[in-house]
């Protein structure tokens, strides 16, 4: 029989590791990126929520993200590499608790399968970096049906130039 605090402690621990035991295989080490760096060189640039996130395949609570309100005209971009991934005019409210976009900038990011917690989602990562941005579903609005939910803390917000002509 299983011990209840042996049990309780198991969750715990997969958990706080992000339930990395239920993913079969590490895509993300195969993979090569422009931007590449030491773990060292990514936590000196990065805050810890910023690295939990892109690094460390986390997420952020929902409704915690300033992105989140962030309406004005201009470009989100990878906070690791400063890529820009999505432009304002995609994203919308859906009502998640993340900055949601119905698509992406062209050569912006890239997807593999991701198996964690027992489902099968599609992670979205920055192409250039490989940082993890979060996922993508087919519950969005048109003209794409995608919903691109996307951690804020994993992006940076560049406002449109309001220079007059």
């Amino acid at each position: 029989m299983i011990d209840r605090r042996l049990l309780l402690a198991s969750a715990a621990v997969a958990a706080v590791f992000g339930f990395r035991w239920l993913r079969p295989d590490d895509a993300r080490a195969a993979e090569k990126f422009e931007i590449e760096k030491t773990p060292e060189e990514w936590r000196a640039q990065l805050t810890p929520m910023q690295y939990h996130i892109l690094r460390e395949e986390g997420t952020e609570r929902p409704f915690s993200s300033p992105l989140l309100k962030e309406h004005r005209k201009g470009t989100f971009a990878c906070a690791g590499c400063d890529l820009p991934l999505f432009a304002s005019d995609t994203k919308y409210d859906s009502g998640t608790g993340w900055p949601s976009f119905w698509q992406p900038l062209p050569n912006a990011v890239g997807e593999r399968k991701d198996s964690t917690l027992g489902m099968i989602r599609t992670e979205v990562h920055c192409r250039r970096c490989g940082g993890h941005l979060g996922h993508v579903f087919d519950d969005g609005p048109k003209p794409t049906g995608l919903r691109y939910c996307m951690d804020g803390y994993a992006l940076t917000f560049k406002p449109a130039s309001t220079n007059p002509s």
